[in-house]
């Protein structure tokens, strides 16, 4: 896409828009010009219109997935292009929210064995200890570590909102072995490859998937996975609603309240009405037409 995409990226930064959905963006757009082979600037309505139907009929995406591509198509045309014409009629898809897997304890023990690498395990682990997201975790810098007040400092969260979060024992543990081994140069915690960029959340996400199938974990265990694990074990050791909020960084706590519906154990602390009905005798039981009859005789 050239001097577009440029271009493009230059407004989704103006926007205020994170890094994940700027390159989810334009990931999206590239995408459609390349199904093309022509520049988005000699397309229009009935190119998008083809192309979402070709995700759906072809690709079969989800909805979820749909939704990212409308959205991407929508700021493409409507900001970069100023054709907000082109796209004005394109919605949402509706989501089914899934209940997601939570796996057990046990089982990211056996996630984290099979990792291998030091840095992934430490990478892993923080995200399940301390409730991040898996960009949130890829993001920290050394400095964001406090020891002192056994805190970590989510910088640029979802929103762009800061924020603290716990730092459990065990994690500051495994992460002093990581920093005594691995040694990075700073200030990124998790470095990539390159010097000034950080550990790839398709890096981390790759790894779990086979760590999962290496350790005969039978759910689909990814990233997110984690975050999931976290707020649900915190729920069931009675931290209140609030302070979860506050801990995994949701605007909502509508969202929050949303990981009451995945925890067996408040389900099961739960009192359901019928308990409380009183205990009556049995109904009489109703005379069949075999016993009037014996009666009769």
């Amino acid at each position: 896409m050239g001097k577009l995409r440029n271009k493009m990226e230059q407004d989704l930064k103006l926007r205020g828009l994170s890094e994940n959905t700027r390159e989810t963006y334009l990931r999206c757009a590239t995408l459609y010009a390349k199904h093309y082979m022509k520049p988005p600037e000699k397309m229009g309505k009935e190119e998008v219109r083809d192309y979402l139907l070709h995700l759906l009929d072809e690709r079969k995406v989800a909805p979820t997935t749909y939704n990212v591509y409308a959205a991407a198509l929508k700021f493409l045309y409507g900001t970069t292009l100023g054709r907000p014409q082109e796209v004005a009629w394109v919605g949402q898809m509706r989501v089914h929210r899934r209940l997601p897997a939570i796996p057990s304890q046990q089982e990211v023990e056996r996630l984290l064995a099979e990792l291998g690498s030091l840095k992934l395990q430490a990478i892993v682990m923080t995200a399940y200890g301390a409730g991040l997201r898996v960009s949130e975790a890829c993001n920290l810098h050394v400095c964001d570590i406090d020891s002192g007040r056994m805190v970590i400092h989510v910088r640029h969260g979802k929103g762009d909102r800061d924020r603290y979060t716990m730092l459990p024992q065990r994690l500051l543990e495994t992460l002093r072995e990581y920093w005594r081994q691995e040694r990075p140069p700073g200030p990124e915690l998790f470095p990539g490859q390159k010097r000034g960029t950080t550990l790839r959340r398709d890096t981390v996400s790759k790894a779990m998937k086979e760590a999962t199938l290496r350790a005969k974990i039978h759910k689909r265990v990814h990233p997110h996975s984690l975050r999931h694990a976290f707020a649900t074990f915190l729920l069931e050791t009675g931290t209140d609603l609030r302070t979860l909020q506050v801990l995994l960084g949701h605007a909502s706590i509508r969202t929050t309240a949303l990981y009451t519906q995945v925890s067996p154990a408040m389900i099961r602390k739960s009192k359901s009405p019928v308990d409380r009905l009183r205990k009556t005798a049995p109904a009489p039981k109703r005379p069949t037409a075999q016993s009037r009859l014996r009666r009769a005789g």
